[in-house]
């Protein structure tokens, strides 16, 4: 009986602490529109007459005018995205039914040695590492568990490459340093001269100034006596690790395909799992290779260069002027120039070469400004050269223009921030304002049903990809605008760190004692995500206050997702889950 009595007594605590919990929730879920109500109402009372007078004026000659204008555009905008998404994606899912593997469209065959011959039927292969103080410590991660064998970069990607099955004497590794630090630059030195005294052909080039970033290392490596006698060049950033057999694999392509300029492979990384962000960021590039790079390969037979883990032809790129600094896209600056030349590019998606996401968020925003800022700046520069240029057909000339670089580089951003982020969320102050449900539910839930399903083991991770590339968006679009408008710092050129300071205490504690500096104020918090956060939390207030949809659940969960990357709170600050 008293045990009886006992759990009673506790089951009628546990739902009075329920019961209380939901009390709160529903109290804090009504005080929100009182409090909203009270300060709307004391705010007009306090505006003087005249001033109201004048802001229904304003509001009726110029704001809803012009919010309709936006809410036009925008609605346009997302057409134009919505149809291009569909079209990549329907490509990239009947090669894949259709298995239209690149070996089915192209002629392979593996290359192997004659006796008489011997290796000399191999090409000579150039191989280009370009660094920039590679000091990072490089942490190999699979699923969650992580291998505690911490190495430096520089060694792991020469050490790679140095691993290449090809014939030694028909390879030449080409390290190109444009390190400042004299420390680095003595390390990565010694490590060429061991795998030299190995039997490796590889040479150590420096530069005495860093002109150009590494469109100007790779254009300065290109112009060694020594690479006349290289047929085709493979480029590997200092973080990035092919599989041996991966010039064995590309380099049929090329020598059985004579207009073919590039094979691409696709990239995999080591730390997907390292925090939610470095997921999401697997996410997004994902869909980048297995939709856009598989559609652009299999349809025009042109895609954007990714600026590693590909090979191509030398000759096509001096067809195509070479390497260019004009912008801090010189990959993508490449590839455009050569297909306006008629060269063809391959994507190989089994093809796969290893690299390291960036785990921090500050890293993660340098990396996409550059990214979107250089492909903007790209499209003010080559919109003239592209459309006068001659014998180029005008179906490939607005395929570059309006589909690749416009549609993808452009308006993807925009939309992105401007519907979503800013206008959903001020309409909700102005009724005259009508948004159709076509475009607020069903163009993004398409789009990220499309994204869903090429990424289906990551489906869990589809509702806060959704929120954190809405607040990269803001980061994106402010790069777009400096690209088009060459703004200060459209060509900024900084280097994506590799492998936050929270994965390296937690796995390399010695490491620490090398290079450790407590961030600053300004560098902790992202003033303005959170400034924005106000913003969203204030519009999705009101309209838990006076709207008739539900765009506040929407808005507040935005919001949160600001206000947690205004904090700091993404990246290595947070544990995978």
């Amino acid at each position: 009986m008293l045990l009886v009595s006992a759990a009673a007594t506790a089951a009628a605590g546990e739902g009075g602490r329920e019961s209380t919990a939901v009390s709160g929730a529903l109290f804090l879920a009504g005080s929100i529109p009182r409090g909203v109500e009270a300060m709307v109402v004391s705010t007009e009372r306090m505006l003087p007459h005249w001033y109201r007078v004048a802001w229904a004026t304003l509001r009726k000659a110029a704001v809803v005018p012009a919010m309709k204008v936006a809410v036009s555009l925008c609605l346009v905008l997302s057409v134009m995205l919505l149809v291009e998404v569909v079209f990549m994606s329907f490509v990239s899912l009947a090669v894949k039914l259709f298995r239209l593997t690149p070996e089915k469209r192209y002629k392979w065959e593996t290359i192997s040695a004659d006796l008489e011959t011997g290796s000399s039927d191999y090409p000579m292969v150039l191989v280009q590492i370009p660094m920039y103080n590679e000091k990072e410590v490089f942490i190999e991660m699979e699923v969650d568990l992580v291998r505690r064998n911490g190495e430096q970069v520089y060694k792991l990607s020469i050490g790679a490459t140095c691993g290449l099955s090809w014939p030694s004497e028909r390879m030449i590794i080409q390290v190109l340093d444009d390190s400042t630090d004299p420390e680095i630059k003595d390390l990565v030195e010694l490590e060429c001269k061991i795998w030299a005294s190995k039997g490796m052909n590889i040479t150590y080039e420096v530069r005495d100034n860093r002109k150009g970033y590494k469109a100007g290392a790779l254009k300065e490596g290109m112009q060694h006596s020594y690479v006349e006698q290289c047929d085709y060049v493979v480029i590997f950033d200092a973080d990035f690790q092919p599989e041996s057999d991966f010039l064995m694999r590309a380099i049929p392509f090329l020598v059985h395909n004579p207009k073919l300029a590039l094979v691409q492979a696709r990239w995999e990384f080591v730390n997907p799992y390292e925090c939610l962000m470095t997921r999401i960021q697997r996410m997004t590039l994902d869909y980048h290779f297995k939709v856009e790079q598989e559609a652009g390969s299999s349809t025009y037979a042109f895609f954007g260069f990714n600026g590693t883990g590909g090979v191509w032809r030398i000759s096509a790129i001096k067809d195509a002027g070479g390497w260019n600094d004009r912008t801090t896209v010189e990959d993508m600056d490449l590839a455009v120039r050569a297909s306006l030349q008629g060269w063809k590019f391959v994507y190989v998606g089994d093809l796969k070469v290893k690299s390291e996401l960036p785990s921090s968020f500050s890293a993660y925003r340098h990396q996409q400004h550059r990214w979107t800022c250089g492909a903007a700046n790209l499209l003010r520069k080559s919109v003239f050269e592209i459309w006068m240029t001659k014998d180029v057909s005008l179906w490939k000339k607005l395929y570059l223009l309006y589909s690749f670089l416009f549609v993808r580089k452009v308006v993807a951003h925009i939309v992105t921030f401007t519907l979503y982020c800013a206008v959903i969320p001020a309409s909700v102050f102005i009724p005259e304002i009508s948004i159709p449900a076509w475009a607020v539910v069903y163009i993004p839930t398409t789009i990220t049903f499309l994204n869903a399903i090429r990424n289906f083991s990551s489906i869990h991770v589809i509702p806060f990809w959704i929120l954190f590339e809405n607040v990269m968006a803001m980061h994106r679009v402010k790069a777009t605008i400096v690209g088009l408008c060459e703004g200060d710092s459209a060509n900024e050129w900084v280097v994506t760190e590799k492998l936050g300071g929270t994965i390296r205490e937690k796995l390399l504690p010695d490491a620490t004692l090398i290079e450790k500096a407590s961030p600053k104020f300004s560098h902790r918090f992202y003033f303005a995500e959170l400034g924005f956060a106000v913003f969203l939390f204030l519009c999705a207030s009101y309209d838990l206050t006076y709207g008739e949809d539900y765009y506040f659940i929407y808005i507040y969960l935005q919001s949160i997702a600001f206000f947690i990357v205004g904090l700091g709170y993404v990246g290595t600050f947070i544990s995978s889950f």
